[in-house]
């Protein structure tokens, strides 16, 4: 899978990783990116290969349309994303069904959309944005967006299985925090986003199923072969 003449599609475009997505995806010389949001006029489109594109994760007919719309595409980024805040006990539960039906229900409903698309078009790769919360469960305020991220990268191994032999690359990605709007009240370490797109894309184009973009990422992952001790204790 090459990103140079290629065509994408980026959800959560407008900002942060997606962002970054979209303008590392056009320096390694894709023929078009779409740049899914959804308030699309929001989309900065200062290229000709960039087409604005309206895709809310939590409405079905965008989804659709979006599908039609962009049937040419070979490399699917699922990048948009939210957090309630929400606890586990505490919280609403329908906070952490909101968490849920973005991050799980979202990212499968573009997925199944687009995945007649990509093996059509195929060799192609569909990329999910994941997090180090996939696998660990950390602060007060996270206990949901843990869960829905877990649901999400479970998701992303089944998708892979189910699409196995039939060209199309699913590749995860984790990383700790970066610095973006999302994560604008967390005063620890941050990572530049756009670290996120180039080691993602690098690793489509190297045919890998799983990126660690950074050491948290790195840690946690290891760790889970260990006592969990070592990250609860």
């Amino acid at each position: 899978m090459q990103i140079n003449g290629s065509t994408a599609l980026v959800t959560g475009a407008n900002r942060g990783i997606g962002r970054h997505f979209v303008e590392q995806l056009l320096a390694r010389g894709a023929q078009k990116v779409y740049a899914g949001a959804r308030r699309p006029e929001l989309i900065d489109v200062g290229d000709s290969r960039v087409v604005a594109l309206h895709v809310d994760l939590l409405d079905p007919d965008s989804i659709a349309q979006a599908a039609v719309t962009a049937s040419d595409v070979t490399v699917l980024v699922n990048n948009a994303g939210t957090t309630t805040g929400a606890d586990l006990l505490t919280s609403p539960i329908a906070d952490v069904r909101a968490d849920l039906e973005t991050h799980l229900f979202g990212t499968l409903g573009v997925i199944r959309a687009f995945a007649p698309v990509l093996v059509g078009n195929g060799p192609s790769a569909i990329v999910n944005v994941l997090s180090v919360l996939s696998w660990v469960a950390t602060a007060a305020g996270s206990g949901s967006y843990s869960v829905a991220k877990a649901a999400q990268w479970n998701l992303t191994n089944g998708v892979r299985v189910e699409l196995a032999g039939q060209g199309v690359l699913v590749q995860g990605v984790h990383l700790g925090a970066a610095d973006t709007d999302m994560m604008a009240g967390n005063d620890g370490p941050k990572i530049d986003p756009v670290d996120v797109a180039r080691a993602s894309l690098a690793g489509v184009e190297a045919g890998s199923i799983e990126v660690l973009v950074d050491d948290p990422a790195r840690f946690v992952k290891a760790a889970l072969s260990g006592d969990p001790a070592q990250l609860y204790g």
